[in-house]
């Protein structure tokens, strides 16, 4: 038979429990701000907690969570006050640079992004990729192999493999005219053979394909049929690109942008910090002491 066993609580619970009757009336807007917890003479107060609190927690729910809370942060305070007793000077003083440093950067950093983000222009032209690229061609060397191709996936029991084959490799016109007629019988197609892809990309859409036989298959004007326990794969490769070749401009088209974009905003924090400096000292805001001796 079970028994229901009446739970104890502390008596700091308690103090919670009667601050919490409930989430939303423990949470009302006071106009003086009532602390929940001291440690030495820094407090901590409600309206520090109640926007960690979710609205359908329930008091249980709000008082454990409180209550660690509270717990953790009066760790954190009395270890904050030993260390500053214990810790010697030029250690602290170190900290404190650090900590300035650290606030300094993150204002700045937070300025300059809301700048970057209101006036940069993002707007890139064609031939403005393209001159970029034909610029930097040699650093754009490709890290694996890149391949042109055809393909389908249809089932191991597919009743005209024969023909589909044919298609693949010959693929006239007429014969990409007739298999896009029937894609819907395809597991998975790609006839776009202007695209590049890789090779890493290829064996995860064809999986009998592996780093063990690629050198095999993956060759220019090479047919290749494959298969495993499910499905068949028939492809033709048009085109090949190796490892240390030069990446083609559609390929690393992406990258590109994103290289032009970052140049841009270089150009314009390095000028908004050169315009900051003239002007503060136009305004005799700012000025540098020669020194005298």
């Amino acid at each position: 038979m079970l028994r229901h066993q009446q739970i104890k609580y502390g008596p700091l619970v308690f103090v919670i429990l009667a601050l919490f009757n409930s989430c939303s009336s423990f949470f009302k807007k006071d106009k003086e701000k009532e602390p929940l917890a001291r440690v030495d003479d820094v407090f901590l107060y409600k309206e520090d907690i109640s926007a960690l609190l979710d609205d359908d927690m329930s008091v249980q729910d709000s008082t454990v969570f409180v209550t660690n809370y509270i717990n953790n942060w009066a760790s954190k305070q009395l270890l904050l006050s030993k260390s500053k007793l214990n810790l010697p000077e030029e250690k602290l003083s170190e900290f404190d640079r650090l900590v300035d440093d650290y606030r300094s950067d993150l204002y700045t950093r937070a300025y300059i992004e809301a700048l970057v983000f209101k006036d940069q222009d993002t707007s890139i032209s064609n031939n403005q990729l393209r001159t970029y690229y034909n610029q930097e061609r040699e650093n754009f060397r490709l890290s694996e192999k890149l391949v042109q191709l055809h393909f389908v996936e249809i089932p191991r029991q597919f009743l005209n493999k024969d023909g589909v084959k044919e298609r693949i490799q010959n693929w006239t016109p007429s014969d990409k005219q007739y298999l896009d007629s029937i894609a819907v019988q395809f597991n998975k197609i790609h006839f776009n053979d202007s695209v590049w892809v890789s090779a890493s990309r290829l064996m995860e859409e064809i999986p009998p394909l592996t780093s063990l036989n690629e050198e095999e298959y993956l060759k220019k004007s090479q047919f290749f049929e494959l298969q495993d326990s499910l499905e068949v794969y028939l492809g033709k490769v048009t085109n090949v690109l190796n490892v240390n070749d030069v990446a083609p401009f559609e390929y690393i088209l992406p990258e590109i942008k994103q290289l032009i974009i970052n140049r841009r905003r270089l150009d314009y924090v390095k000028k908004l910090k050169t315009e900051i400096i003239d002007e503060a000292i136009q305004k005799n805001e700012f000025e540098i002491y020669e020194n005298t001796k």
